[in-house]
């Protein structure tokens, strides 16, 4: 087996929904990011063995397989394939890892590993009748989030929304709304710092039409009054609001995973090796604490435990979920989510756990971390972690 590693990440700026992005298609937004990634670090796109994305969709712009469709308007040579994975919300951090097995097993030397989501222009769609001129109304069904067409065989308590499934997550592992509201500001504040001292310079690029400059989500100057303000989205005596949950989001992510040779080759550090993954599942309406076994199972398979772990990049679709899986695995919370994370940053579902990967590995590079973890809930009962262990790792150094 060979070792497989992060070699460099891209992403653009996230966007809101039905802002900055709104004309920009999915296939462009995957496009854009991996001509940039390429550009900047593969002179030779032959040495590129694949293409792997994630996206939660595919039902409408994304043309059932936007990897492929974005090499090609990416300009790169046809010889490259491309497939799309879905794992909802972890299709980003299941491409990277279908992405670092490829390099293990000897099958690819480099893979584009990347995800993207445009909920904005998600479609709506329509079941088609059983039979010619139904007498009865249709209803379209959006698939920006969550459920639809659901089968009726499924048992109601595991459909029920995204929201009320992490109220009851809140009310079980006992997290209040005021530590959700603190959990929500300090997003802000920390991705806002972030941005200001250049932390995401390196590792994003603008999306070409657009003025987009840095994730448009972000609200520096939010505060505990300002989210105390905010009505509950799901309950009348509930605590998720629209603060203090991930907004709907549009954006893309890349990055290069290789082995030692290629990395060589192209000049690039093997330093952020992939020690380990995991993926856990639950009942579906607990998918936000599916993180909390997923990371113990891939600390697990990398041989080390919580006490190493100096960087957890966690995405934030809930508070309530997030502190959950904080609290249970009794990790520091300032090692989580130290440069902001989805509640202020976005959550555009196939590219979320790139954008987390990516972040995990820069802050090893700039905090001098030896190991790290990226952790994702996913709809419908589950979630995937990743561990990362830095090479370039120096024992007291600042």
């Amino acid at each position: 087996m060979t070792d497989s590693f992060v070699l460099s990440s891209l992403r653009t700026p996230f966007g809101k929904f039905g802002k900055g992005y709104s004309s920009v298609r999915p296939d462009d937004l995957a496009a854009g990011v991996i001509a940039a990634l390429v550009e900047r670090h593969v002179p030779d796109a032959s040495l590129i063995d694949e293409a792997i994305f994630g996206n939660a969709n595919g039902a409408g712009e994304e043309n059932r397989n936007v990897a492929r469709m974005s090499l090609l308007l990416a300009g790169l040579p046809t010889s490259i394939p491309g497939s799309t994975v879905n794992r909802l919300c972890g299709s980003g951090l299941d491409a990277a890892i279908s992405a670092a097995r490829m390099i293990e097993t000897g099958d690819a030397e480099l893979v584009i590993a990347g995800g993207v989501e445009s909920m904005t222009r998600a479609p709506w769609v329509l079941m088609k009748p059983d039979k010619a001129f139904p007498a009865q109304n249709a209803t379209l069904e959006n698939t920006a989030l969550g459920w639809r067409l659901v089968n009726p065989d499924m048992p109601q308590e595991w459909s029920v929304s995204l929201g009320l499934a992490n109220e009851a997550v809140a009310t079980k592992y006992k997290v209040s709304r005021v530590e959700q509201d603190e959990f929500a500001m300090r997003s802000h504040q920390l991705a806002a710092a972030a941005w200001d001292g250049g932390f995401y310079d390196l590792i994003t690029a603008p999306v070409a039409g657009t003025d987009i400059v840095r994730d448009e989500s972000i609200r520096s100057t939010t505060s505990m009054s300002d989210l105390a303000g905010l009505k509950p989205a799901f309950t009348p005596d509930g605590s998720i609001t629209a603060g203090n949950a991930s907004p709907l989001s549009d954006g893309a992510a890349a990055m290069l995973i290789g082995s030692s040779n290629v990395a060589a080759t192209l000049g690039l550090p093997a330093v952020f090796r992939i020690a380990s993954r995991a993926a856990h599942a639950v009942d579906p309406q607990w998918f936000g604490i599916a993180p909390i076994e997923a990371a113990n199972r891939a600390l697990a398979k990398a041989g080390i435990a919580w006490s190493q772990v100096g960087a957890v990049e966690l995405n934030e679709a809930f508070a309530a979920q997030s502190l959950a899986c904080v609290h249970e695995w009794g990790v520091d919370l300032q090692i989580v989510n130290a440069r902001g994370g989805a509640i202020a940053i976005g959550h555009p579902l196939g590219a979320s756990g790139i954008r987390i990967l990516s972040t995990l590995v820069e802050r090893m590079r700039v905090d001098n971390v030896q190991y790290g973890l990226a952790a994702i809930c996913i709809g419908v009962g589950q979630a995937l972690a990743v561990v990362i262990e830095n090479l370039a790792y120096t024992s007291g150094a600042s």
